[in-house]
């Protein structure tokens, strides 16, 4: 029997240049499953995204959906890609057992908690203040150049690094300390800089983009204050979900969030198109 993919319309192209195509799974011509295949810039050069594939319950286990994601990367190659990526969910244990099995790296997980009513008290000493006008650009600068070293380090050439981290900023902070929905909070310990939080307040939920210890005082339970900093706000605000990305390999964040009560709740994945 041959698996192959149909297309079901026409490649479709995208305001930014984007590509996106949805097919059909079939079997000897006989449908059994769909796929949705796209492309993003946000590297800069186009990488790849299944956006979805499903194969229909009689079919499953059959090696469908192996031979289909082939079959997208062979797509993906020919619209010029050098990297194709996909999000499974965590309870999806084929899916990541099929990725895995094709080499597919883990390049991050995505987490969240289901927060009460009660905000959690911070330790005594902590002060929180919001960060200054005269401290936001070198944030900024440090921000992005880590950011921008974290995707570099997971197969991401550098050029293509730094643009993902300015896209990525100026689309989160496009009025900068005024951009909506925004909370950058400094924690002082005894009246000294310990860290910064970043937490954006959504239309349900709320998010961790980035929380970080100064150097000089990491190791000493700050990161967890500024994570009970975010449950605090995120209370505050009427929100009662808090999400946010681990990167693979951070090892201590990942105990941090697990010992906070965060589960997984999708894991993404990579694959070098060669």
């Amino acid at each position: 029997m041959t698996t192959t993919l149909r297309p079901t319309e026409p490649l479709q192209h995208g305001a930014d240049g984007a590509l996106s195509r949805h097919f059909q799974v079939c079997v000897n011509s006989r449908p059994v499953g769909t796929l949705h295949l796209g492309t993003s810039r946000a590297f800069g050069d186009p990488g790849a995204r299944i956006i979805d594939l499903r194969i229909e319950e009689p079919d499953r286990r059959r090696g469908r959906g192996t031979v289909a994601a082939l079959a997208a990367e062979e797509v993906a190659r020919g619209w010029g890609c050098r990297q194709i990526e996909v999000d499974v969910p965590a309870a999806a244990e084929p899916a990541l057992h099929l990725v895995r099995a094709l080499g597919y790296v883990l390049r991050n997980r995505g987490m969240e908690k289901r927060l009460g009513d009660t905000p959690p008290g911070l330790p005594p000493g902590s002060r929180v203040r919001d960060l200054t006008e005269a401290e936001y650009e070198g944030w900024l600068a440090h921000v992005s150049e880590d950011y921008a070293r974290v995707w570099n380090e997971r197969g991401v050439p550098e050029a293509q690094a730094w643009e993902r981290s300015r896209r990525d900023h100026a689309r989160l902070l496009p009025r900068g300390l005024a951009t909506e929905g925004l909370r950058l909070s400094v924690l002082e310990d005894e009246g000294t800089r310990v860290g910064v939080l970043w937490l954006a307040l959504r239309a349900d939920d709320a998010w961790v983009y980035r929380v970080e210890t100064d150097s000089a005082r990491r190791g000493q339970g700050h990161g967890r204050t500024l994570m009970l900093l975010a449950e605090a706000q995120t209370i505050a605000a009427g929100k009662h979900v808090l999400g946010l990305n681990v990167f693979a390999g951070n090892t201590p964040a990942e105990r941090l969030y697990e010992s906070l009560g965060y589960v997984v709740r999708s894991y993404s994945f990579y694959k070098d198109l060669i």
